[in-house]
């Protein structure tokens, strides 16, 4: 099976508004069956096999305000 990832704010984190700090980055990676780890880009296709999980961990929101 691929694996094909389409995501944004990977490199720039979501904004803050009035002064409200930025939001973290999003990053997405996959857990092979044998330990190791296959970090992804934003827009990156790969193979995983059984026993891979792949995980994505979504941007935070910006702040609002101080």
């Amino acid at each position: 099976m691929t694996v094909t990832t389409l995501c944004s704010h990977r490199r720039v984190p979501p904004y803050g508004m009035a002064g409200g700090g930025p939001g973290a980055l999003g990053r997405q990676w996959v857990q092979r069956a044998d330990g190791s780890v296959t970090p992804m880009e934003g827009r990156d296709s790969l193979t995983v096999g059984a026993g891979d999980v792949f995980v994505i961990e979504t941007p935070g929101g910006g702040g609002y305000g101080r």
